[in-house]
């Protein structure tokens, strides 16, 4: 042990006798602290907060008095948007299926792939117009029969290119078999 730390343990009480005299401490500070004071406006006092505020207070309201008096009308939204998925489902698959067969298909020329490929894109165009249709009607029941028939004519148009082509490779076939 080196003689400070024994010097510290003898005297012991001599340093727990001397306590910080916090108000001579800050009296010695004060007067080298800045004398004005920054004008502080409260975030609550703000008139830009109490007008923001009550702009969203009147949202709320508005929300739900239109929730409880319009609400009834979602629902039936809701079923449509529901029944409009259950279609486009089952259709698209349809349609993508059958327009890879065209888009694989080796009869057919590449200008009659474009041509037929064009034709899908007008029937695509007139889909999309009917589903903004669809959102901004009152009448959906017709616009939905819009668009099931719109993907009717779809799958109409590429069956009987289909069957065309294949009709005409039977006949080529037939030909070329003769007895």
């Amino acid at each position: 042990m080196d003689q400070f730390e024994k010097y510290i343990r003898d005297n012991k009480q001599v340093f727990n006798d001397h306590k910080a005299d916090r108000a001579k401490i800050w009296a010695h500070i004060e007067p080298h602290l800045p004398t004005n004071k920054p004008k502080v406006i409260p975030l609550w006092k703000s008139p830009m907060i109490g007008k923001a505020a009550s702009v969203l207070i009147l949202i709320g309201i508005a929300t739900m008095v239109n929730l409880t008096f319009f609400g009834n009308g979602n629902s039936q939204t809701n079923e449509i948007s529901q029944e409009l998925q259950d279609i486009d489902m089952h259709y698209k698959g349809l349609v993508t299926y059958q327009v890879q067969l065209v888009e694989k298909n080796k009869q057919l020329s590449k200008a009659d792939k474009e041509e037929f490929l064009s034709f899908m894109v007008e029937l695509d165009e007139e889909y999309n117009d009917l589903i903004l249709e669809m959102h901004s009607s009152l009448d959906n029941e017709q616009v939905l029969e819009a668009i099931v028939s719109n993907y009717r004519k779809r799958i109409e148009l590429i069956e009987n290119l289909l069957q065309q082509l294949n009709e005409s490779k039977i006949k080529d076939d037939h030909y070329g078999y003769i007895l």
